[in-house]
């Protein structure tokens, strides 16, 4: 399992080493002594004074939240690139030795990286202010009274209570326990959670899975645990990208490449030829320049940088920023039932008592039940709705012990002392689970479940223990608890947008399999009908692998299965994307490719989720998937521009040393071209609808097209140089060798666009057109000849260079073709 830390508010920060193991029974060390309440009494927790003194005295958890760069390392990340370094040397030495027009490209690198800072500064704000809002305040007791705060607003003593789903906050020592049961594998790395009594330490990071209970602060700020793992880590990370790790690898390669052929054209340029100096140094870094594809980094800068913030309208709030990439390469989703499909609400639709049980007393015994659990689930909130206590004017009795629902045993449960003194004792949970197998019960449940129905039982068990692992045994089934789950009316356009998509859709849900099966057909889930029971899974990864493929909604998954399946489908080579609310679907979470949760969701399932929705709506699913595929087609797109760049670059360079002759271009004429042909529509097209699913290896998809592409551009370019050198002679010769080969290389760069830009859509037909009519301008208006040096002269080479670009056209079509055939589009 990949460890996260987790920074201080609680959200998950890659690349922090792993912590050590915690030891139960270690003390805490306070930063200053704590008072803690007598076991068994309940803790009313500090003064309005006392809480005064501790902020005085900065005893405050005041971990600044990290949740993006802040804006002195958004302007570093985006002006301090070896890139930059090498442009601005350049630009630097043209402004001394040629006229402005050969230093554009210096302003158009000190644009680029403007937008660049001022997009990632408009992420950072919409990172910022939903971070904010999906932000978890915990219960704190002060003056006897409990009230949320927020998580920096926590002092040292406060009491916070904990119920299942909270986050530790802090680190401090159980003051209260109720059955509780602390989950310390964000910590720790071990799933099996600990049960907690008053006196044992709780450490931050960590969260409760079942009961509840109250726990003092000791260790606030960067003292506690988790702060101190998280105070080098930042949330905001680019990490475990293809697409980033991809394009430092083709820069690696590019700038290995750029070195040598540098030098030879200084050499080639300022030796060799014993040119004038000014003209040759214009000359080199004309060649230099154009090797560097600085805009590719920065474009998918300010791509990324915008889809956080379109999905920060939508009320999605992207933690990590490849989690929109990542998103966009998953191939199965696995969604959890409760929470996703439907509402979180449950309504009670009958109650069936059993062997001859009295109805009234068993709508006493749920009204009790009812009242026994201070943090009732979605399942008991329906009861508490339908038998609230008072109810027909009666009280609830007197709860002697209480056992909260947990997700491991599917079932909760509570002692009682009845009004006439008698006690008795009661478990609530899933009748497949507290029934024998065979049980003539079983198929008359089985007809509620297949009616997309959620079916509980009530049973009566002999008064003992009601956690000992054998408490089930002996009990005497008492009725039926029918409850009818509320379907989101978002959920089914959501399931049939991943279905066109291609994308495969797992149910995993603790429930009976055959109900979540019957509400996915509701919703039409392609497969519905495919429902296994996980007590029935195989344990081989690769046979769980395959039963995994082949059924479409599985039931009564613990959240152990629920890590193991998702760890079934990575292993057949499946991007997963897994979503749920609850503290069950925790484990799931981390070790899925993208973890999403919802903003009702527990605390804990948001620590650890990549995306979270705080708006609650699944539906927002196919917005983060279409965000992604946008981001990484486009890109992938325009990598395919900014490389056929760098090819012709580099050979042209190699062509020119080799052929000992004059560099064709200056640095205007290359910004010009790489505006027109790259810079401008690159832009446009970044930003651009893209439904394209996307396709792995990154680096070999864009080389295979940017290879060719470079190679026809730089041949035919150099072919017509050499044409013109034998055609003109005289003082204007070089200018007019310049401008032909100039004609061809736009041509064929224009080329390269237009296929780029297909399917065409209206407007990247006229993108297309544009810049070719701004070309054209430039040819026909004579002070922008003069500014750029740009002069057709005659008609011969003009038409001959025309002709070289059509036949070059025509070899790109073929060899584009050629490539979508051999390797797949």
């Amino acid at each position: 399992m990949t460890q996260r830390a987790l920074d201080s508010s609680g959200e998950q920060t890659p690349g922090s080493p792993r912590p050590a193991m915690i030891d139960a029974g270690a003390e805490l060390d306070p930063v200053h002594p704590v008072d803690l309440p007598p076991s068994g009494h309940r803790a009313t927790g500090l003064t309005t004074a006392e809480v005064a003194e501790r902020v005085a005295r900065g005893e405050v958890n005041d971990v600044p939240v990290r949740s993006s760069r802040s804006l002195t390392e958004i302007v570093r990340a985006n002006v301090f690139t070896r890139f930059n370094l090498i442009i601005g040397v350049l630009w630097v030495i043209m402004l001394f030795v040629a006229p402005i027009q050969d230093s554009l490209f210096g302003f158009v690198i000190v644009a680029n990286t403007g937008i660049g800072i001022i997009q990632e500064w408009r992420a950072k704000r919409t990172l910022d202010s939903l971070a904010v809002i999906g932000e978890a305040k915990p219960t704190v007791r002060r003056d006897g009274v409990a009230a949320e705060v927020s998580t920096h607003e926590i002092v040292l003593g406060d009491v916070i209570e904990l119920g299942p789903g909270d986050k530790v906050v802090v680190d401090g020592t159980v003051a209260e326990a109720d059955s509780l049961e602390v989950d310390e594998s964000l910590l720790t790395g071990e799933a099996d959670p600990v049960l907690k009594r008053p006196g044992d330490p709780v450490m931050s990071g960590s969260f409760v899975v079942a009961g509840g209970g109250a726990f003092t602060a000791t260790k606030v700020g960067r003292e506690a645990y988790a702060a101190q793992l998280a105070e080098e880590a930042s949330r905001f990370t680019l990490v475990h990208s293809e697409l980033r790790s991809g394009i430092s690898t083709i820069l690696k390669y590019v700038t290995w490449m750029m070195v040598p052929t540098a030098i030879g054209l200084i050499i080639s340029q300022l030796v060799v030829k014993d040119n004038n100096f000014k003209d040759s140094v214009a000359r080199t870094v004309g060649g230099i320049v154009p090797m560097i594809p600085e805009g590719l980094v920065l474009l998918t800068s300010v791509a990324f940088a915008i889809g956080v913030v379109r999905l920060g309208r939508k009320q999605c709030l992207v933690q990590e920023l490849p989690a929109i990439e990542g998103l966009a390469r998953v191939d199965v989703v696995c969604l959890d039932k409760t929470g996703t499909l439907t509402e979180g609400g449950m309504d009670i639709t009958e109650v069936r008592p059993l062997n001859g049980s009295d109805e009234a007393y068993v709508h006493q015994v749920l009204r009790s039940l009812g009242s026994s659990d201070p943090r009732p689930n979605a399942s008991l909130q329906a009861i508490i709705d339908a038998y609230p206590a008072g109810g027909d004017g009666k009280a609830a009795w007197t709860v002697t012990e209480a056992m909260p629902f947990s997700s491991a045993r599917k079932y909760s449960g509570a002692a009682f002392t009845e009004t006439d003194g008698t006690s008795s004792a009661w478990l609530l949970g899933a009748p497949d689970v507290l029934l024998p197998e065979g049980d003539p019960t079983l198929d008359e449940i089985e007809h509620l479940n297949e009616q997309g129905l959620r079916v509980l039982l009530l049973a009566r068990v002999p008064s003992g223990e009601l956690d000992a692992p054998d408490a089930a045994e002996g009990d005497v089934p008492t009725a039926l608890v029918v409850l009818e789950q509320r379907l989101r009316p978002d959920a089914a356009e959501t399931l049939k947008y991943f279905a066109q998509q291609n994308v495969a859709t797992k149910v995993i849900s603790g429930d009976n399999a055959v109900s979540v099966g019957a509400v996915a057909g509701k919703l039409g889930l392609a497969g519905a009908e495919n429902t296994l029971d996980a007590r029935r899974m195989p344990t081989d990864p690769d046979e769980m692998a395959t039963a995994m493929e082949q059924n479409a909604v599985f039931g009564r998954v613990t959240p152990q299965q629920k890590r193991d399946m998702v760890a079934a489908l990575q292993s057949r080579g499946h991007t997963v994307a897994m979503t749920g609310d609850g503290v069950n679907d925790v484990l799931a979470l981390k070790d899925a490719d993208i973890g999403v949760s919802m903003g009702s969701g527990s605390e804990a399932t948001r620590a650890v989720a990549q995306i979270v929705l705080l708006n609650n709506s699944f539906a927002t699913l196919p917005s983060v998937v279409a965000e992604g595929r946008r981001v990484i087609g486009n890109i992938t797109r325009v990598a395919t521009l900014f490389l056929t760049k760098t090819v012709y670059s580099v050979l042209l360079a190699i062509l020119v040393v080799c052929s000992q002759v004059e560099y064709p271009f200056l640095p205007r004429h290359l910004t010009l071209l790489a505006t027109l042909t790259i810079g401008v529509p690159a832009f446009f097209l970044a930003l651009a609808p893209n439904k394209e699913r996307a396709q792995p290896h990154f680096v070999r998809r864009v080389m295979r097209y940017a290879i060719p592409s470079g190679v026809i551009a730089a041949a035919a370019t150099f072919t017509t140089y050499l044409i013109a050198r034998h055609h003109y002679s005289g003082p204007g010769a070089l200018e007019a060798e310049t401008s032909a080969a100039t004609l061809t290389l736009f041509l064929v760069a224009m080329w390269v666009l237009a296929i780029i830009a297909r399917p065409y859509t209206w407007w990247r037909i006229g993108l297309v057109a544009a810049m070719g009519l701004g070309f054209l301008i430039v040819l026909v208006v004579p002070w922008l000849q003069d500014f750029f040096a740009l002069k057709l002269v005659g008609t011969t080479l003009p038409w001959t260079a025309v002709g070289i670009a059509v036949a070059a056209a025509a070899l790109l079509e073929l060899s584009w073709r050629w490539v979508g055939r051999r390797f797949g589009a």
